[in-house]
C-alpha cells in the first residue's frame, strides 16, 4: 500500500533506488558505446518510477562513457550523478549517424510530446562532464546540445562541465522550481555561425508555465560560447513574459553576448561579472525567435568591464528596466546604450539608470539612441570616458607586422587604448581593436573562441593598415533621440585624467531632444570642453542647480 498518493513503501523489484551504472551494462572505457545501455537503464528506472512513485539515481563511477549516434530520451524520476567533472566524462559523437544531433539526454515537445501535463519531475544531473566536440553535421542542428530537456519540474543541474557542443551546452526550456548551480559551459555553439538559433552556453526557453516560472541560475560560468553566455528567450509569441527568474553570482566572458534577456518579465541579474564579450556584456532586445524583449528587469551590483563594444545594451523593450549599482567600465564603445535596433518599436518607458560607476569607456558613458519617456538618470558617477580619442592613423613598410591577434608598428606612438573599439582595415580584411599600447594593437577574436581576429587571412608583413579617426564628440551623457519627461538628477560627470577625452558632461545632439525634463542638482564641471552642449535646446521642464552649467 502506498504511504502517500502514488508512492509505494517498497520499491519495484529489479530497479534499485541507487544504481551503479557499471552493474547495468555501462563500461566507461572510452571505446564501448555506452548509449544503448544508458537508454535501457533510464527506461527501466523510468518504468519503475511510474509504478511505485520512487525516484531513482544512476551513479556513474569515474570513467569515459562514449555516447554515440543517438541521444537518450529521458524519463521522469531518474537522476544522473557522476564522480565530478574530469572524473566522470560523457563524450558525445555522431560519426556513425551524422543526421542525429546526439545530445546526452533530451525530452521535447516536438519529438516526445512534452507539455505541462507530460513533464519531467525530480531529475538531477550533477557532477560530470559532457564533451560535445565529436558531434558534427552538414547543416547546423539546434538540437545538438549537451542537455536538451523541456518541461521540467523540480529539476537540478549542479557541478557540470559542458563544453564544445555543436549547439547550446545546457539548452533546457520551461523549467519550474528548478536550480542551475555551478555549471561551467565553454566553447559551446561550435557549429553556430553566431546568428542561428541556440549556440549558447546556457540557453533557457521560457513561457511554458504562464506568468511565473521559478528558476535560479547561480554560480555558473559561461566562457567563449558562440552566441550568448547565458540567455532567456520567450518561446511563443503572444505568451506572457514570465516572472520568477534570477541569475546570481555568474560569470560570462568571451561570448558574443554575456547575459541576455530576450523576453522575461522582472528578471533579476545580480552580483555577476560580464567581461570580454564581443557585442555586449548585458543585452536586452527582441532578437529572439518571438521578437519579444525583456521588460521590468533589474540589473544590479555587477561588474561589466572590458567588453569589446557595449557594456549594457538595451533595445526594443517597452520598459521599464532598472540598472542600479553596477561598475560599467573599460568597454570598447558605450557604457550604457539605449539602442535603436530599427523597426517601429515602442518608446521605452520608465528606465532607471541609478548609482552606477561609469569610467574608462571608449565612447560615451551613457548613450540614448532610441526615444524614451520618463527616463531616470540619477546619482551616477561618470568620469574619464571617451578614451577612444586617438586620431586616424596609417602605416606600412618594414616596421609593420601582423599575427592572428595583433598588429604591430615599431614606428608608432599610439596613446594607450586610444584606438580601443576601432576597426582596423588592411586591404579587404578588417579586425576590431580590443586594446593597444604604443606600438601594438591587440585584436578581438572574429567570433567567440576563434584563433584569429581577422575577417580573412592574416595580412602579409608590411601591408598598409588604416585606423579611422575618433568620434568627434565624446560625452558623459549623450541624448541622440527624443526624450520626454526625463529626470536627470544628482549625477557627477567629470574628467580627471590627462589627456582629457570626455568632452562634455551632457550633450543633446541635433537629432536629440529633451522635452519637459527635470535636469537638477548635477555636477557637470571639469570636462575637456564645455560642461553642457545643447545642439537642441531643451523645451519646458526644469533646469536648475547644475554646477558647471554653461550651455554652448
Amino acid at each position: 500500500m502506498p504511504t502517500t498518493a502514488g508512492v509505494r513503501t517498497h520499491a519495484v523489484a529489479g530497479a534499485p533506488l541507487l544504481c551503479d551504472a557499471r552493474e547495468h551494462g555501462l563500461v566507461g572505457d572510452g571505446t564501448t558505446n555506452d548509449q544503448p545501455a544508458l537508454a535501457a537503464l533510464v527506461d527501466l528506472l523510468g518504468d519503475a518510477h511510474a509504478a511505485d512513485g520512487r525516484a531513482r539515481v544512476i551513479h556513474c563511477p569515474p570513467g569515459v562513457y562514449s555516447i554515440r549516434d543517438a541521444g537518450t530520451v529521458w524519463r521522469t524520476g531518474v537522476s544522473l550523478i557522476g564522480a565530478g567533472p574530469g572524473a566522470t566524462r560523457f563524450v558525445l559523437s555522431n560519426a556513425g549517424n551524422r543526421a542525429d544531433p546526439t545530445p546526452l539526454a533530451f525530452y521535447t515537445a516536438q519529438l516526445h510530446g512534452a507539455d505541462r501535463d507530460r513533464h519531467l519531475a525530480d531529475c538531477t544531473f550533477a557532477d560530470f562532464e559532457i564533451d560535445g566536440s565529436g558531434v558534427a553535421s552538414t547543416d547546423y542542428n539546434p538540437l545538438a546540445k549537451g542537455l536538451g530537456l523541456q518541461y521540467v519540474v523540480r529539476g537540478m543541474f549542479r557541478n557540470l562541465y559542458i563544453h564544445h557542443t555543436a549547439a547550446t551546452g545546457l539548452g533546457c526550456d520551461f523549467l519550474q522550481d528548478c536550480l542551475i548551480d555551478g555549471v561551467l559551459v565553454a566553447g559551446c555553439g561550435r557549429l553556430d555561425n553566431g546568428t542561428q538559433m541556440g549556440g549558447a552556453g546556457i540557453g533557457i526557453g521560457i513561457g511554458g508555465w504562464g506568468s511565473v516560472e521559478r528558476l535560479n541560475i547561480v554560480n555558473c560560468s559561461a566562457v567563449g560560447n558562440a552566441t550568448n553566455g547565458i540567455f532567456l528567450e520567450l518561446q511563443t509569441a503572444g505568451e506572457l513574459r514570465p516572472r520568477g527568474i534570477r541569475i546570481i553570482g555568474c560569470h560570462a566572458q568571451g561570448n558574443r553576448f554575456g547575459i541576455s534577456d530576450w523576453g522575461a518579465n522582472g528578471l533579476i541579474v545580480s552580483a555577476c561579472t560580464m567581461t570580454g564579450n564581443l557585442e555586449a556584456g548585458f543585452h536586452v532586445s527582441a532578437k529572439g525567435t518571438t521578437h519579444t524583449a525583456g521588460r521590468a528587469g533589474i540589473l544590479s551590483d555587477c561588474v561589466i568591464d572590458g567588453n569589446i563594444r557595449d557594456g549594457v545594451s538595451i533595445g526594443n523593450t517597452p520598459g521599464p528596466y532598472t540598472v542600479r549599482g553596477n561598475r560599467i567600465s573599460g568597454n570598447g564603445r558605450y557604457g550604457y546604450h539605449q539602442r535603436d535596433l530599427g523597426g517601429a518599436g515602442e518608446v521605452a518607458e520608465e528606465v532607471v539608470v541609478e548609482s552606477n560607476d561609469f569610467y574608462g569607456n571608449s565612447a560615451d558613458a551613457i548613450r540614448i539612441d532610441r526615444p524614451m519617456r520618463d527616463l531616470f538618470l540619477v546619482g551616477n558617477r561618470i568620469r574619464n570616458n571617451g578614451r577612444q580619442w586617438a586620431p586616424a592613423m596609417t602605416g606600412n613598410g618594414d616596421s609593420v607586422r601582423y599575427s592572428e591577434k595583433t598588429v604591430s608598428d615599431r614606428r608608432a606612438t599610439w596613446p594607450h587604448d586610444g584606438h580601443r573599439g576601432k576597426v582596423v582595415r588592411v586591404g579587404r580584411g578588417i579586425a576590431v581593436v580590443a586594446a593597444n599600447d604604443d606600438t601594438t594593437l591587440t585584436l578581438a577574436p572574429i567570433r567567440p573562441g576563434a584563433a584569429t581576429g581577422w575577417s580573412g587571412a592574416v595580412p602579409p608583413p608590411g601591408t598598409a593598415y588604416e585606423l579611422p579617426s575618433a568620434p568627434p564628440v565624446r560625452a558623459g551623457i549623450t541624448i541622440d533621440a527624443a526624450v520626454d519627461s526625463a529626470t536627470i538628477r544628482g549625477n557627477r560627470v567629470w574628467e580627471n585624467r590627462d589627456p582629457s577625452a570626455q568632452d562634455h558632461g551632457l550633450w543633446i545632439t541635433d537629432r536629440g531632444s529633451c522635452v519637459d525634463c527635470r535636469v537638477e542638482d548635477n555636477d557637470f564641471a571639469g570636462n575637456a570642453g564645455s560642461s553642457v552642449r545643447l545642439d537642441t535646446p531643451p523645451i519646458g521642464g526644469r533646469w536648475d542647480r547644475n554646477h558647471g552649467d554653461d550651455p554652448s
